[in-house]
């Protein structure tokens, strides 16, 4: 008896193989499930895309009779749709330029009412910020026609705010959401206020940050679109013309191709997320 109660205890102490753990901590992949799910989420949303834009290419845009109003305003076959090209880069630039602008002005606005001294007026900064969100994006661009003319101008200056408000409070978010204990380590080891920022908050805040960044930029792809009341370009010209006229390939072409870009930059600023996050695994 003595020695199976030796023998249990040897059993229930002896060294046992070390279960491996995969790159989510406890819960183990399969390393050709691992594969098989990089590989599609690589591809699966891009695949989809360009069949999306081969259909569009296909049927409606090879469809277009030369001569006819849809190849003088979208293109023809003959002389390549370099209008819908055209367009394309129009509405890049106005998304680009936009939240470039809005980030370079809203992190340090989120910064800045994180801050001892700056608190008060969190309320003035995120209200002007929520101006983009609360008027409609039309009546911004009919307020600023006036003021900034026609053109890009105005459909970037509405773009630009429009796109503040995420960035602004996910940035405060961010930093707030820092455990003070690090705060206080990083304090008792001497380090300065702009030390802390820099080399604590901000990495650890970067995950929220960017995605405030991110849903901005997906918002302007589809607002982007209404720059084209105001002579801004982009793909919204052919939705806005094909409406009065009535002609519905215009539109669908239009409106099929913003979707396809908003899709795509939600699609590749997730990777870059994913590239720039570092995952954490549980323990």
């Amino acid at each position: 008896m003595e020695k199976k109660r030796a023998s249990d205890r040897g059993d229930e102490f002896s060294l046992q193989p070390a279960k491996k753990k995969g790159i989510f901590g406890r819960f183990d992949v399969p390393l050709g499930r691992r594969a098989l799910n990089n590989v599609l989420g690589w591809t699966v949303i891009p695949v989809l895309m360009i069949i999306v834009v081969i259909f569009v290419y296909n049927q409606m845009l090879l469809t277009i009779e030369p001569g006819s109003m849809e190849a003088n305003i979208i293109g023809s076959r003959e002389i390549g749709f370099s209008n819908v090209r055209a367009s394309v880069v129009e509405h890049l630039q106005l998304i680009l330029i936009s939240t470039g602008l809005a980030i370079a002005a809203a992190v340090p606005a989120g910064i800045l009412i994180t801050r001892q001294g700056f608190r008060d007026f969190s309320g003035l900064i995120l209200g002007v910020a929520n101006v983009g969100q609360s008027v409609p994006s039309i009546a911004i661009l009919a307020l600023f026609m006036g003021i900034l003319g026609l053109g890009m101008k105005t459909a970037i200056f509405a773009l630009w705010l429009y796109a503040l408000l995420p960035i602004v409070r996910n940035t405060a978010t961010g930093i707030e959401e820092v455990d003070p204990n690090i705060i206080e380590a990083a304090t008792g080891m001497g380090m300065t206020n702009r030390q802390i920022l820099l080399q604590i908050e901000l990495p650890l805040a970067f995950p929220v940050m960017f995605a405030g960044m991110r849903t901005a930029a997906v918002i302007n792809v589809g607002t982007a679109a209404l720059g084209a009341f105001i002579g801004a370009g982009g793909l919204g010209t052919f939705i806005i013309t094909g409406i009065p006229l009535m002609r519905d390939r215009m539109i669908l072409v239009g409106a099929i191709l913003t979707a396809v870009m908003a899709v795509m930059v939600d699609w590749i600023l997730g990777k870059i997320q994913d590239q720039l996050v570092a995952p954490t695994g549980a323990g």
